[in-house]
């Protein structure tokens, strides 16, 4: 068996790495490079593959880091099976059909400026009509049913707590006169989530591959995050009457904020102000986060007894066209605008940003992890002014951040979920991927520390036999 990483090796978004047994090829994750600048085209159509060769691909959670290429691919050739627990396909079907969107729409801008240049134009690295073909070939398994893909490989989805529908995949080889076990955790969660149940212990493998994004970060305490939430919301909208801006990943961490915001409202410590969550793919994401119950942890299933829909309140309003999306320009009363995306690179949230960075009433909350050169990352960084559409704007809006809304479990949280589900000594070989190297190169260090001896940080193109 050989191993051959393909993305998110020393950095946090591209995830793809390539197993190769008995003469078959499968994917694991087949993810976007994001946040790049004008690097990030170029190294989404380097695959590093030919796509018609993949046989199967086993895809961890929906997040476009993960999944983002699949429709690329599925342009490329490939014809293969996509194998995903249920609820990670049912959010793929709107996330990468708004991928999708955003593709074409990019590109017809772009082609734009470059046809006053004189310059040929350009075609997206796919389209809607892409994303929505290659559901064709995805396949729904349910969590710890294991599955026979063929005569030597079996696979089995353990939730990682991570996103609706994430998993820690399993994968059983049989090759030759041996069994292979080979972890593939995708993106490990926190162990207490408000939404999501915790990650669940896995089974004992030989080659353990892990993620490592917030490998050298401990997260402040959950019940500290809703604390600082609320004080940021009363500074912002009660004393300074402004806009609280929050960029915000619309599936996950967008139904993470607004099931907090329903709580408070329950409770009556939200302030009487109008909320706004400035995203279809949000809306849609929301709705199937409704189907899916089954991943919910039990402290919202007691809140769902007494409120029915914990993602909708009073003045809570979803915003899903162009027109009301503008509106709020406009809009002159303190409010909370939650809005995609996360890293404030696209979406609507760049016009918010344009509109309110630069009024010191304001405030900008992140609440995610941002790549280091986002235009969140410039603005978390301090920068007293960044540019948006091509434009500079001050910052004079305050800035503040609340890390452990973040789906991503910190080093601690990680160590612990690996040293329960496994025996470091049983671990012939630990791969850290999905992460920046510093953090990667403190992490390793903690993992030795728990016994996982030989643990590699593998770079792009790195290939191993097994």
């Amino acid at each position: 068996m050989k191993i051959k990483f393909l993305g998110a090796a020393q950095e946090v978004t591209g995830s793809k790495h390539l197993l190769m047994i008995n003469g078959k090829r499968i994917l694991l994750d087949c993810g976007m490079y994001q946040g790049k600048g004008m690097e990030t085209d170029a190294m989404n159509r380097d695959l590093g593959f030919n796509p018609s060769e993949i046989d199967y691909l086993i895809l961890s959670h929906a997040h476009i880091d993960h999944s983002g290429l699949i429709p690329y691919i599925y342009k490329e050739g490939f014809r293969g099976t996509v194998y995903t627990t249920s609820a990670t396909r049912d959010l793929c079907a709107i996330m990468l059909a708004d991928c999708g969107k955003i593709q074409e729409h990019d590109t017809h801008t772009h082609n734009k400026k470059r046809q006053k240049q004189g310059l040929p134009p350009v075609t997206p690295i796919y389209t809607l009509k892409d994303a929505h073909a290659c559901m064709s070939c995805f396949v729904g398994i349910p969590y710890e049913k294991k599955f026979r893909i063929d005569e030597n490989v079996s696979i089995q989805f353990i939730n990682s707590g991570h996103l609706l529908g994430s998993a820690v995949t399993m994968i059983y080889i049989q090759e030759k006169d041996r069994e292979i076990a080979v972890a593939y955790t995708g993106d490990i969660g926190r162990p207490v989530n408000r939404i999501l149940k915790a990650p669940q212990v896995f089974p004992q493998a030989d080659l353990l591959i892990t993620e490592s994004t917030y490998g050298n970060r401990l997260h402040a305490e959950t019940e500290d995050a809703e604390k600082k939430l609320l004080e940021v919301i009363h500074q912002t909208c009660v004393q300074k009457k402004g806009k609280l801006i929050i960029p915000s990943f619309s599936v996950g961490r967008t139904q993470e904020i607004v099931y907090s915001l329903n709580n408070f409202y329950n409770a009556g410590k939200l302030p009487k102000i109008e909320v706004f969550v400035d995203s279809p793919l949000s809306v849609n994401a929301t709705q199937i986060f409704r189907m899916h119950p089954e991943c919910f942890n039990g402290d919202i299933l007691k809140v769902m007894q007494t409120d029915p829909d914990p993602f909708g309140f009073g003045s809570l309003t979803y915003v899903e066209t162009q027109d009301d999306s503008k509106k709020l320009n406009n809009w002159n009363k303190p409010c909370i605008i939650i809005s995609a995306s996360g890293m404030m690179e696209a979406g609507r949230v760049k016009h918010h940003l344009a509109n309110s960075i630069s009024d010191p009433k304001n405030t900008v909350l992140a609440v995610g992890y941002c790549s280091p050169r986002t235009l969140g990352a410039k603005i978390l960084r301090g920068e007293k002014e960044v540019s948006i559409f091509g434009t500079r704007y001050k910052v004079n809006a305050d800035v503040e951040r609340i890390d452990s809304f973040s789906g991503h479990g910190d080093y601690a949280e990680m160590l612990s979920y690996l040293t329960r589900s496994q025996n470091p000594a049983k671990n012939k070989v630990t791969f850290v991927v999905h992460g920046e190297l510093e953090a990667q190169e403190f992490y390793r260090e903690r993992l030795v520390e728990k016994g996982f001896e030989h643990v590699k940080i593998p770079a792009r193109g790195d290939e191993f036999d097994f």
